[in-house]
């Protein structure tokens, strides 16, 4: 009970620190757009939620992860760091001084050299690998774009035309960072895994895009904002609710807007499990950790150390939390309240602060990215690691089929229906399969343990004897 006590304890100091991030973003960009010039808030962005928050989050994970491994194991996990302070009085603060001494030590180790390496590629793959993985979260908006001293402030770094197309070619181009990592190092090992990253990221490429085809029938855009939406009248502006805002079916009771949001989950489940899949195979994690073996120590990057060999691991969970603001951005109505968010945003304070109704919503859609973290921690130590015929299995013979269907049934239902409830009905139905199935097969597994195994059959006469004579005559 203490230890989730703690957790709990944690995890609402870690929103606190997500809301007074996004509040410092927001007002910030309000001066800046006053003093400086149009725009100067998104650098302000790259900043704060790409640098302070993203990288920050991604540094804690590398001490979260052990910690859940360790509550999962019932394990105590790192609480050997402690800052030697008085008000501190050295204690371990839950672990999160390992994240400072890890830092550290990597800044601190040896930076070795292979003799037959090549020296430009050797050092550039770490840089291929991390770059791709951190400019992921530039069109992934956080919070809604409000007014702050006059000037209007966006919360998200940029909004190309080509939006999630920008997504599939930037995660594209990690590929050629384990390629470069595992060739250039001259060794058979991290060659071996080098391909074997490649491979496994080119084929769940497939996949990924196909996932999302229908999340764009649906909404008929391919920008991330434009997905995620605005509630109707926001903030008093008037306007009528778009993308996931939406409502599918709803009711007004006491002005207040009860209702089944046309989130990208309901519409697209199929969608949402396939790019969860996908993109969790493309984070090369456990169970789809076959590029590298933590055990044996070896993978593509076994040559590296110090600074280099942690830029590996950081860009590893630096994806780790743009997936999961990828996800909440796409399937789960980003930084929108599943119902209220019109009375939410025409309060009296919100319209009048309105960087106050941009903290609310930019929590929420911190508060849903911390959620899907934790379902990603969760599966990599859940599961057994998938040998590499069953992770190809998976992506060519499960994922793609699966993809293409996902794509003519959407397309059908959404020109039979434009406005979406057919399609959301059988995405229910979707659902309801799933869990009935997830279901029947833990009774199944349920029985087959509560059987047990046969009792070993008592030897008969006939096999006591011959085993008295076998061993009499040996």
């Amino acid at each position: 009970m203490k230890r989730v006590l703690a957790m709990l304890t944690m995890l609402a100091v870690f929103i606190g620190l997500y809301a007074v991030m996004t509040g410092i973003a927001y007002v910030v960009g309000g001066l800046v757009e006053k003093e400086l010039f149009t725009g100067a808030s998104r650098i302000v962005n790259i900043a704060i939620i790409m640098l302070a928050v993203v990288m920050g989050s991604a540094g804690l994970l590398t001490m979260g992860d052990r910690k859940w491994g360790a509550l999962i194991q019932d394990r105590i996990g790192p609480n050997r760091a402690r800052i030697d302070l008085p008000i501190l009085r050295g204690t371990a603060l839950g672990g999160i001084p390992h994240f400072l001494a890890d830092g550290a030590k990597m800044l601190f180790k040896e930076d070795h050299l292979p003799a037959a390496a090549n020296k430009l590629l050797y050092n550039l793959g770490p840089m291929l690998a991390f770059g791709p993985a951190f400019a992921l979260f530039a069109v992934v908006p956080t919070g809604p774009s409000v007014s702050v001293f006059g000037q209007h402030v966006d919360m998200v770094v940029a909004t190309p035309d080509f939006g999630i197309l920008y997504v599939f070619a930037i995660a594209s181009l990690a590929v050629y960072g384990t390629s470069l990592a595992g060739w250039s190092s001259n060794n058979k090992f991290a060659l071996l895994g080098g391909v074997r990253a490649s491979s496994q990221m080119i084929s769940y490429e497939i996949a990924l895009g196909l996932s999302l085809v229908g999340l764009m029938m649906c909404f008929s855009t391919v920008q991330l904002p434009a997905f995620v939406g605005n509630v109707a009248n926001e903030l008093g502006l008037g306007g009528k609710a778009t993308g996931q805002a939406q409502y599918l079916w709803s009711t007004n009771i006491g002005g207040f807007d009860i209702g089944i949001p046309a989130w990208g989950f309901l519409l697209q489940p199929l969608g949402f499990f396939m790019f969860f899949t996908a993109a969790f195979a493309e984070t090369k994690r456990p169970p789809f950790d076959s590029p590298e073996g933590e055990s044996e120590i070896i993978g593509y990057f076994v040559e590296y150390s110090g600074m280099k060999f942690g830029l590996f691991m950081v860009s590893e969970y630096v994806e780790v939390v743009i997936l999961a603001g990828i996800i909440t951005a796409l399937f789960f109505g980003g930084y929108h309240l599943p119902f209220g968010g019109e009375w939410l945003s025409n309060l009296a304070i919100m319209k009048e602060h309105g960087w106050l109704y941009g903290i609310v919503l930019g929590t929420v859609f911190w508060v849903k990215t911390l959620f899907f973290i934790w379902l990603q921690l969760l599966v990599r130590w859940s599961f057994l690691r998938f040998r590499y015929d069953q992770i190809q299995t998976l992506g060519w013979k499960i994922l793609l089929p699966l993809g293409l269907a996902n794509v003519f049934v959407t397309g059908a239902l959404v020109l039979w229906d434009p406005s979406l409830r057919y399609l959301a009905l059988f995405g229910m139905l979707q659902i309801g399969v799933l869990v009935a199935l997830t279901m029947s097969s833990g009774s199944k597994q349920e029985d087959t343990h509560g059987t047990g195994l046969a009792a070993p059959s008592a030897p008969t006469s006939a096999g006591v004897h011959a085993h008295a004579s076998t061993a009499s005559s040996h």
